[in-house]
């Protein structure tokens, strides 16, 4: 890695001496893999009968004749002529929303991944750059290795936009942060002023530009590339794909609980170019997704059954990422010098470890986790983010209308898919001088209230496309902002889902004429549970029935909510300062003349 001099990344004298001793057969092994086929994914091949040694954390040697480093305190596992493949790394997720990264790693450690790479933009707009530490301070000293990106604070909203040169230079100099995360191309094209400085700064440190181009073609996307980013997770077809390999991006194939993509994208196989600039990664994983169907052994076992071969689809999930966060000189193969992260499969084709070996320690087996991840307390500021002055009423909810006007035209977020959204204007009726939702129209009040920076100032709009039959909907996990964002058919049920999640210091609520109906508690900066992951999965299904029983048949209510905040898809958003669209970053107002 790049510019990496602490001792995440650089071994001490003595243990360099001990691996070289290691690999002579002078001093013996902690641990040894013996009997394997071993995926040589440098090379791409598989060796027949090949022993790895590890001593501490570190992988001494790699080959058929450990000779004298294998004694009677060995640790030794005998692979049984199975394959050994390095242990996976997922190279995008988002671990910052809803669990936290102990009770995250207890449900991921048995499927083989040792290596995450998490955005941290969550946290920075709630809690700034002290929340992005105590974040950061959850993912350390794990069993396995948990790194992050800057949070580039890409924003609608103003008091969130941003984030000063001297926070992302402290927080670059961390050998626990890879890069700077996702920048949508939207905002750097529109504000370069503003955001090409910070580029500067991670590439000064030797870091990567992480992308978000989603809708970028042509000359826009060659626009994009040139400021420096380097990856792209947001293609959905192989074209697409193909496009961004072409500018020399690395492209990766997301699979996780926001979108699947990787079946669309499988039909790049017939291009016949090469494959070492794509990755597999998730994007983020829900509970239910990551109980039902497991982490990043779930979605290479998902490349190799759409037809990529097994060692392309194990080196996406490996090398590739690796290489593209320079990193590939500690982890992404099994040589020495590289941490010892190991997997042993039942077959290459069959992507369920037996065997999984993080840091030189085996940490799981057949499906069992071995060792506990650490349990981080949170700071007392973290606990404490949800900031209103005071309860809020159903007055503060109403839109007023023009003096005289019993009509007015009405600017508004209309849903066309779960998370896309598009300007379109209603006429709608005032009564007793205020502007109401029209249920028979399916158009709904929205409202975005901050909850960090200036508590209570918000604004009220309305949407249309929700379906929401009764009662309101409230999250304080908005994207990209400190808000809390609801959505209701009244003023009132409005007021009570928000008061409710001040109540709970953070949570997502569902309430109709006036009683809560279902709720989860997200105590941690409003956006992270310290529930079980079954007890949050049964919680977030309570959640979505409730919603569903109101009349909302959306997919994924609560996401669709959530976005409603982002500064990512298109294409008009809210927040506690009015509807932005996206094309132009223009703030506006409700009214038409």
């Amino acid at each position: 890695m790049k510019n990496a001099s602490s001792s995440l990344f650089t071994k001490s004298i003595q243990e360099s001496r001990q691996l070289m001793d290691v690999a002579l057969g002078r001093e013996a092994a902690d641990l040894a893999v013996v009997n394997a086929r071993l995926l040589n994914v440098y090379t791409g091949e598989v060796l027949e009968d090949y022993a790895v040694c590890t001593k501490g954390r570190w992988i001494a040697y790699v080959g058929a004749s450990p000779d004298g480093a294998i004694a009677e305190t060995t640790q030794i596992i005998d692979a049984q002529g199975c394959p050994l493949i390095p242990g996976l790394i997922d190279g995008h997720t988002h671990i910052a929303w809803m669990y936290t990264a102990a009770e995250f790693l207890k449900h991921v450690i048995p499927g083989g991944t040792t290596t995450i790479i998490t955005e941290a933009m969550e946290t920075f707009p709630i809690a700034g750059y002290d929340g992005v530490l105590d974040f950061l301070n959850s993912c350390k000293d794990q069993p396995v290795k948990i790194f992050a990106t800057v949070p580039a604070m890409i924003s609608i909203s103003k008091k969130t936009r941003g984030i000063s040169t001297d926070a992302v230079c402290q927080l670059l100099k961390r050998d626990d942060i890879l890069g700077l995360g996702e920048s949508y191309w939207q905002a750097v094209l529109q504000d370069p002023d503003a955001i090409l400085p910070i580029f500067r700064q991670a590439q000064l440190f030797g870091k990567t530009l992480e992308g978000h181009s989603a809708g970028a073609t042509a000359n826009k996307l060659a626009a994009y590339v040139a400021a420096g980013i380097s990856s792209c997770h947001e293609p959905i077809t192989a074209e697409e794909v193909l496009d961004r390999l072409r500018l020399g991006l690395t492209v990766m194939i997301r699979e996780g609980s926001i979108r699947r993509d990787l079946q669309a994208i499988s039909r790049i196989k017939e291009s016949g170019i090469s494959f070492r600039r794509l990755s597999l990664v998730t994007d983020g994983i829900e509970p239910k997704d990551l109980l039902e169907k497991g982490y990043m052994e779930y979605v290479v076992q998902k490349a190799i059954d759409c037809g990529f071969e097994p060692v392309a689809a194990i080196r996406m999930a490996t090398l590739n990422i690796a290489e593209h966060f320079s990193i590939d000189n500690f982890v992404g193969g099994i040589a020495p010098g590289r941490f010892a992260d190991m997997l042993i499969l039942p077959d290459l084709k069959i992507i369920k470890p037996r065997y999984v070996i993080s840091n030189g320690r085996l940490v799981a087996r057949d499906g069992r986790l071995l060792v506990s991840p650490r349990i981080h307390q949170f700071t007392e500021k973290s606990r404490k983010s949800v900031a209103l002055p005071r309860e809020l009423k159903p007055s503060d909810f109403s839109v007023s209308a023009k003096t005289g006007n019993p009509k007015a035209v009405i600017r508004m977020i209309e849903l066309i898919t779960d998370l896309v959204t598009r300007e379109t204007k209603e006429t709608l009726t005032a009564a007793a001088d205020e502007i109401q939702a029209d249920l028979d129209r399916d158009i709904l009040k929205v409202a975005a209230i901050d909850r960090t920076h200036f508590p209570g100032k918000m604004f009220t709009g309305f949407i249309k496309g929700f379906n929401l039959k009764a009662g309101a909907i409230a999250s304080s996990g908005a994207w990209d902002t400190s808000d809390i964002v609801v959505v209701g058919t009244n003023s009132a049920d409005m007021a009570t889902a928000a008061n409710r999640i001040l109540a709970l210091q953070g949570g997502a609520v569902v309430c109709s004429r006036g009683d809560i109906l279902a709720e989860i508690a997200l105590p941690i900066m409003g956006i992270i549970s310290e529930l079980p992951m079954k007890d949050l999965a049964a919680k977030l299904d309570s959640l979505n029935t409730a919603i569903s029983q109101l009349g909302v048949s959306l997919k994924n209510p609560l996401l669709t909510l959530i976005t409603l905040t982002g500064a990512a898809i298109p294409y008009l958003r809210i927040c506690e300062e009015g509807l932005v669209n996206l094309k132009d970053g223009r703030t506006l107002g409700l009214f038409i003349d």
